[in-house]
């Protein structure tokens, strides 16, 4: 009987000790969840502080590239130029990668933080500097989704543009595309702390990468030789090319989103290594 109740009590002391670290746990997920909540609204907040107006000059310039594209590609293709797609799938995918460049091609301020000292700054607050980095990037694109990108897809029908969607798969393709868009980010930063904080040679690069690799603004199924076949499933052929090809059904989801899945658990532990390691070389200037 003696025993009967020492167990009890032992196994009584062990299901309350589980209880209480579940419950902490709990705790910390919630506490982290409201930071990144509070960090990218206060960027958002940051980005619209002088006014909205002061927005629409920006906003016009994405317009004012745009028509010029859509002109293009509708003289082209009606021209007869075999472009592997028909006119609405070139429109649409030309029309959705203007309007949600920002999410396609992620691009957090990592690089420029660094040469005007503000990323060492953020050692100094509870968040850590991937998710800080993450929360105010996504916090900046608020503003522009609701005040510039889901207008225009109101207007698209103006722009003589149909954004039928021809996979919902598209959805889970576009957040695997974020989620390696942050992975890549931060290998650039890295870059850029290797570089010793060149931070506009990092930009130059990385712009005549992104603009053929990702696969934003000239669709993989009009490149030649076969070549849109491979570079698909490459690192950065899985950004945006990768959604906005399902979106249009231009290529299959499925070995899409695999690609995408593969190139997230790759490259994502290899992204922390390299973020871990090129900290300690960090050299920041500014105030």
């Amino acid at each position: 009987m003696f025993f009967e109740t020492g167990n009890s009590k032992g196994h009584e002391h062990e299901t309350s000790e589980y209880a209480y670290a579940v419950k902490g746990g709990e705790q910390e997920v919630t506490e982290l969840f409201k930071g990144l909540y509070k960090t990218a609204m206060m960027s958002a907040g940051d980005l619209t502080n002088g006014g909205i107006v002061y927005l629409l000059g920006n906003y016009l310039l994405r317009v004012v590239y745009l028509i010029p594209l859509l002109l293009l590609w509708r003289n082209l293709m009606v021209d007869g130029v075999e472009a592997g797609m028909s006119l609405s799938q070139m429109l649409t995918y030309t029309y959705l990668g203007a309007m949600f460049s920002d999410v396609l091609i992620v691009r957090s301020p990592a690089s420029s933080w660094l040469y005007e000292g503000l990323l060492i700054s953020l050692y100094q607050r509870p968040l850590g500097i991937l998710q800080h980095l993450v929360a105010h990037t996504i916090g900046r694109w608020l503003p522009t989704l609701v005040l510039f990108s889901f207008p225009m897809v109101l207007l698209a029908p103006l722009f003589g543009v149909s954004l039928q969607i021809r996979s919902f798969w598209a959805l889970p393709s576009l957040a695997l595309c974020v989620s390696l868009g942050f992975a890549v980010d931060s290998m650039f930063a890295c870059l850029t702390i290797r570089l010793h904080n060149a931070s506009w040679l990092v930009y130059t690069i990385r712009n005549a990468i992104t603009v053929f690799f990702a696969g934003q603004v000239i669709p993989f199924a009009m490149l030649p030789w076969g070549l849109g076949h491979w570079l698909q499933y490459l690192p950065l052929g899985s950004l945006a090319g990768a959604p906005l090809a399902i979106y249009t059904g231009l290529a299959e989801a499925g070995p899409i989103i695999t690609f995408q899945l593969l190139w997230n658990v790759l490259l994502w532990p290899v992204a922390i290594i390299i973020w871990r390691k090129s900290q300690e070389g960090m050299v920041s200037f500014g105030g």
